[in-house]
């Protein structure tokens, strides 16, 4: 009579933990797998190209005037707050998404470090809005300064202030765009997401002047502000009553802003369920 002899009682292997890099290409799969955000992408470029050409065909004074930069004119505020807008609510919707939809428990089931999903979420957000700012910004200097080279007007980017107010209209995109996604984090709310950082953003700066120290310090720290500060070549006036912001200070508006949000949201998500 023969026995079979017992096989040893095998454990499935443990999946190793998700490398950051493997974070970085999963989130960069989901964006690029969105059919809405080329035409989103696109259509926002078209139209911050378009609104620097009005505004500058629009300046009459512009080509009667001295070879100067025109912020206004290459950089005009209805493309840029546009901009802000389109910015900070798709990057709000990379989150938001996921929790509006279920999404979220699946995904922090397979990567439970909730900290280092948020921060490939940050990092994919960032590099994505920083060429699409840097496109917006340097296409929409080179169409303001086509026009005015017809009337011998143009500027090159190497003119004092021109590189200034091209980074920062670069920036101003990725920034927006992490502060919406860190907001997006915080209240897990697509509407009230998009009513915090259009109020934030764009409805809140102009609530406060710069006449009276304590509202030109409000004013200030917000990120549109910082953005209008950065693209004035002049220095502000000595004799003026007005208190102006500082260029150092609005560079730190800007770092600020999304470094606060990103934390928050870092810190919130390892501490709160899905």
């Amino acid at each position: 009579m023969t026995t079979i002899a017992s096989l040893p009682r095998t454990t499935p292997a443990a999946a190793p933990p998700a490398r950051f890099r493997d974070l970085l290409a999963a989130e960069w799969i989901k964006t690029r797998s969105l059919r809405s955000t080329p035409w989103t992408i696109g259509l926002t470029l078209l139209f911050v190209l378009g609104s620097a050409a009005v505004a500058t065909l629009a300046d009459k004074a512009a080509p009667s005037g001295p070879a100067e930069f025109l912020p206004f004119d290459a950089y005009p505020a209805a493309g840029y707050w546009t901009l802000t807008l389109v910015a900070s609510s798709m990057g709000a919707l990379t989150v938001v998404s996921e929790y509006s939809s279920g999404l979220i428990r699946t995904t922090t089931v397979a990567v439970p470090a909730r900290g280092s999903l948020v921060l490939a979420k940050a990092t994919v957000t960032a590099a994505l809005w920083t060429a699409v700012g840097t496109a917006a910004s340097t296409g929409s200097f080179l169409v303001s300064q086509a026009i005015l080279d017809r009337h011998h007007a143009g500027v090159p980017m190497t003119h004092p202030g021109v590189f200034r107010a091209l980074v920062a209209s670069a920036l101003l995109s990725p920034v927006c765009a992490l502060v919406g996604l860190g907001l997006g984090v915080l209240l897990r709310h697509a509407a009230g997401t998009m009513v915090t950082s259009v109020f934030t953003l764009l409805m809140l700066p102009p609530m406060f002047s710069e006449t009276d120290r304590w509202s030109a310090e409000i004013k200030h720290t917000l990120v549109s502000a910082a953005w209008n500060r950065l693209i004035e070549p002049w220095e502000p006036d000595p004799g003026s009553r007005a208190y102006t912001a500082t260029v150092p200070g609005s560079w730190l508006v800007y770092t600020l802003w999304p470094l606060i949000t990103v934390a928050l949201a870092v810190l919130v998500v390892r501490r709160r369920d899905v």
